[in-house]
């Protein structure tokens, strides 16, 4: 029912979790971000912004044509929408739920993903910029504890706004971050871990990537971090 081009990266967790959680039919389709699949034509056919996961519903609710869809934050209240899980019908809880997937994705994601750049793919270390975003990441666990203190999950029930933040959350020690600094998220964290579809979810990543965690290599790094518009032209 669900094509998944996918690999595993915090942004590519964040749909097995919530396939994994849902039990929906889901096919991989691995696109090895390391060697240049995401700039295939016929991946950027339906995923103009060249980065996985994107996804194609073969089943839409409406019984029309396949629903193609690329960023995962939009895939995930499509998900949410289509199954009736994980997303409040009440009016005010859905966009407690829709606000801090918004956090996430305008926030979390693209801060912590500089720390991860900076602090450990950059071929020069430049302090103030590893400064700069370990101290974001920072100021944003803060945010994330500070929201937990009062409530088990980021919008009260688990929803896709605690799925789409723990992904990036798990390296939290390449990210210069204790958890104990945290009890709040610690507590959230762990409980999110613990959970069976988490732990089906994150058993994807090696069947796909049987290199995950490893080190990227020269040629790799160029194909991750080179690119401009004439580069994906090319």
């Amino acid at each position: 029912m669900i094509d998944l081009y996918y690999w595993p990266t915090p942004n590519g967790h964040k749909i097995t979790m919530f396939l994994e959680e849902t039990g929906l039919a889901y096919t991989i389709h691995p696109i090895n971000i390391g060697t240049g699949d995401q700039f295939k034509p016929e991946f950027l056919a339906f995923s103009p912004n060249n980065r996985m996961p994107a996804m194609i519903d073969q089943a839409p609710a409406d019984g029309g044509a396949p629903v193609k869809i690329f960023e995962s934050g939009a895939i995930l209240l499509y998900l949410a929408e289509k199954t009736g899980k994980f997303m409040p019908s009440d009016l005010r809880k859905r966009f407690d739920v829709i606000q801090w997937l918004m956090w996430q994705m305008g926030g979390l994601g693209p801060m912590l993903g500089q720390n991860h750049h900076f602090s450990n793919y950059a071929p020069e270390k430049i302090p103030y910029a590893i400064d700069r975003y370990v101290n974001e990441t920072n100021r944003l666990y803060g945010v994330l504890n500070k929201r937990l203190a009062d409530r088990e999950f980021v919008a009260g029930d688990y929803s896709i706004a605690d799925m789409a933040a723990y992904p990036w959350i798990v390296p939290y020690e390449r990210q210069g971050q204790k958890l104990e600094d945290f009890p709040h998220l610690k507590r959230w964290f762990e409980a999110i871990r613990a959970r069976s579809a988490t732990v089906r979810a994150y058993a994807v990543g090696p069947t796909v990537n049987p290199s995950l965690g490893k080190t990227f290599t020269d040629e790799q790094k160029k194909v991750l971090f080179g690119q401009t518009a004439a580069v994906v032209k090319a």
